[in-house]
């Protein structure tokens, strides 16, 4: 089916316009064109004025509408999570698994396994652990923390085929043959949960290491004396790094100035969880973010467009830039920029629709439109 979405300022991601259409057909953007150029016969959608843009990209959540996957890592979670994150604007997405048992993270694999065929936007999984450094846990259960070997990795790698697509692990306990394993398997390797000091930090991005999970926490902090693996990510023109722009996980000025820093490099992450009385990992809300049961600052209670309008309000980021940041540079660190993060002729029709109070009017996933 063909359709027009009109009357709506189109942040495409890399311009931004005023009286243009974007002509949806089937589950793909057949063009970008002037309103004047809409074609009269073709059925419209009237956006009243909002902001379109890509739909969200997610990279590290674990629960929403109620599930957490990390508690209970089935097809009827994952199903909950798409729910709540499309709702909220975000067409494609990481459900994530934190350090635990290995009997729950193959529950995980085959969750995704059997869901994916059926649920567009679920992009794979993000396996954060269990490989990490113990004095780096955070909210992780320590007592399920690995050293990671060749042998395990490609168990790992051979259970998951096709399935993981990004795994956070600490560089300072990753031998290097562990990273060519991984990179061999196009698994985005994040540097994460570390306590790498510069130099580890270094020739891990130098060795293989592309990106860092939710930079500044759990991580090796900026020291005049020991720039840590916060120094490393800032110098390594290669890395990539997520950041929780909720103002509690970062301070505002954090972001600021690692946007100053990282330019395209930094994107936008929820880390979202849901509250939970059972399983390794029991949460509960404090305002907008969660902790565990000994108090330990755990997940985010963000949306995607909350990130973005953070961003923007509290950050000085641009909309366009901000955007990008929650669009674009995610669908590049898992290489899908040819495909999703735009809005360009030829890319598949997932799209967002804001009001100028970030609140997510419609959602396009594979060109179908849902209005809210």
């Amino acid at each position: 089916m063909r359709y027009l979405l009109t009357n709506c300022t189109i942040y495409t991601g890399n311009s931004v316009l005023h009286n243009h259409s974007v002509l949806v057909n089937g589950s793909t953007i057949e063009s970008v064109l002037p309103a004047v150029a809409e074609p009269a016969e073709i059925p419209r959608h009237d956006c009243r004025g909002g902001i379109l843009s890509p739909g969200f990209i997610d990279l590290q959540l674990y629960g929403g509408g109620g599930s957490l996957f990390s508690v209970d890592p089935s097809t009827a979670a994952l199903a909950s999570i798409r729910a709540h994150t499309l709702r909220h604007g975000t067409t494609s997405f990481l459900p994530t698994m934190p350090t635990n048992s290995a009997a729950m993270m193959q529950a995980a694999i085959a969750a995704v396994r059997e869901a994916q065929p059926t649920m567009p936007g679920l992009l794979g999984l993000h396996l954060e652990g269990p490989y990490i450094n113990p004095i780096k846990k955070g909210a992780h259960q320590e007592e399920f923390i690995q050293t990671p070997t060749s042998e395990a990795i490609s168990e790992l790698l051979t259970e998951a085929k096709g399935i993981l697509r990004m795994m956070t692990l600490a560089p300072e306990v990753t031998p290097p043959e562990v990273i060519t394993l991984l990179r061999a398997a196009g698994v985005v390797r994040s540097a994460g949960h570390s306590n790498a000091t510069y130099e580890q930090g270094s020739e891990a991005f130098r060795l293989g290491f592309n990106a860092a999970t939710h930079l500044f926490n759990a991580m090796s902090q900026l020291g005049s004396r020991e720039p840590g693996l916060v120094g490393a990510i800032y110098d390594a023109d290669s890395a990539r790094a997520s950041i929780i722009a909720d103002g509690v996980h970062c301070a505002f000025a954090a972001v600021r100035i690692s946007k100053k820093v990282m330019g395209e490099r930094l994107y936008l992450i929820t880390d979202a969880v849901d509250s939970s009385t059972e399983g390794a990992y029991r949460f509960r809300r404090q305002e907008n973010y969660f902790v565990d049961e000994q108090g330990t600052l755990a997940g985010s209670a963000l949306t995607m467009p909350q990130a973005v309008r953070n961003c923007v309000e509290h950050v000085g980021i641009p909309l366009a830039e901000s955007l990008r940041m929650a669009t674009l540079y995610p669908a590049q660190v898992l290489g899908l920029d040819d495909d999703l993060g735009q809005i360009h002729p030829g890319y598949q029709a997932d799209l967002c629709l804001m009001n100028e109070q970030f609140e997510v009017q419609a959602t396009v996933l594979k060109g179908e439109l849902n209005w809210y």
